[in-house]
């Protein structure tokens, strides 16, 4: 079988799609309907059937609790984010910035020499 036999056979078959017995629609959205679990909407129960039920809450807990850890109290060679908005800044902190990053390192040169 060649493509353009098949294509004329796909073509007859869109022109006469199938019809669907009379109430087999209703039927089948009624079962549909039927089986869809009856759960509580409303509350924090609802909510937590929401995200996707308790592995979900668990996870989303505890993105944030590492979040809020990374955010104050960074590792090594991250910046202080926290401790930038408050305003503190500590010198070990801005040598190894400086190391990471080369800013400063003609500031450093100077105060060498002078």
């Amino acid at each position: 079988m060649d493509d353009q036999t098949l294509e004329s056979l796909f073509e007859q078959a869109r022109a006469a799609p199938p019809e669907l017995p009379p109430g087999l629609m209703a039927r089948v959205l009624e079962d549909a309907r039927i089986l869809q679990p009856a759960g509580d909407t409303v509350g924090w129960r609802g909510w937590v059937r929401a995200i996707g039920g308790l592995p979900a809450l668990s996870g989303l807990v505890t993105a944030t609790c590492v979040g809020f850890w990374l955010g104050f109290a960074p590792p090594v060679g991250m910046p202080d984010l926290a401790g930038q908005v408050l305003g503190q800044q500590d010198d070990i902190e801005l040598e190894i910035a400086t190391d990471l990053t080369g800013f400063g390192w003609d500031i450093e040169e100077g105060n060498a020499d002078g």
